[in-house]
């Protein structure tokens, strides 16, 4: 009886090992059947790698009005004083960018006796202003004992209206005479001169002058347009 029990229990402990072997065949395959799975996953994120480079790129640049407005906030670069010194720049600017008519009551007008050519004086306009303004046409002269507007040279008008900033000037050349001996000649010691509308009319209010001494003109006489340039407006 005891030779059956080991017997017996010797068989089965032999099918325990081959069910455990059986087992273990079982677990490796598996394993093994699952080994593509990393591939795939792989597979499946690597399309989103080229969007991460995309949302990690450098930001467009901002545009340029964006760049100089200042930051908000209590660390935005300075104290009080600084923003206030801002906005009076910004007021500044604006300003200086306003537009309208030269007048008496944002310029100053000289007339000086030039050497070359004989005959002639230069006015200077100056823009006195805070802002632009448009010197139209040209000016409109009255020389004191003349019975009209002293004539205008068609000739001398510039491509564009002449636009002065505060501190620049313009000018306008003035030939006193035609030619010797073809007119009558006047002496006159003060000069009215009369700022053109943008609609070719004349300001009420003239500059007054003090001409040089010994000053004659005649009714070939003429003065030009504004000129930008000096030797612009002595070359006629």
């Amino acid at each position: 009886m005891r030779t059956n029990r080991v017997r017996t229990t010797a068989l089965a402990a032999t099918a325990l090992v081959a069910a455990l072997s059986l087992t273990a065949c079982g677990g490796n395959e598996g394993t093994k059947s699952a080994g593509p799975a990393p591939a795939a996953t792989t597979e499946s994120t690597a399309p989103q790698t080229p969007q991460t480079l995309e949302t990690t790129a450098p930001p467009a640049e901002a545009p340029a009005g964006t760049a100089s407005t200042p930051a908000q906030g209590k660390h935005a670069g300075g104290n009080g004083d600084k923003g206030t010194h801002s906005g009076t720049e910004t007021a500044t600017q604006a300003s200086s960018t306003a537009r309208t008519t030269c007048t008496t009551a944002n310029t100053t007008v000289t007339v000086t006796k030039v050497t070359r050519p004989i005959n002639h004086l230069l006015l200077t306009l100056k823009n006195t202003g805070s802002g632009l303004c448009d010197a139209y046409y040209a000016p409109h002269l009255g020389f004191d004992g003349a019975q009209s507007v002293f004539p205008i040279l068609k000739d001398s008008k510039p491509q564009a209206v002449v636009t002065l900033a505060p501190g620049e000037e313009a000018y306008a050349g003035i030939g006193l005479s035609g030619e010797s001996g073809q007119g009558k000649l006047y002496k006159s010691k003060n000069l009215s001169v009369f700022f053109a509308k943008k609609n070719g009319s004349t300001y009420d209010t003239p500059a007054k002058l003090k001409l040089p001494a010994e000053t004659y003109w005649d009714d070939n006489g003429f003065v030009t347009y504004w000129q930008s340039d000096r030797a612009n407006a002595l070359m006629y």
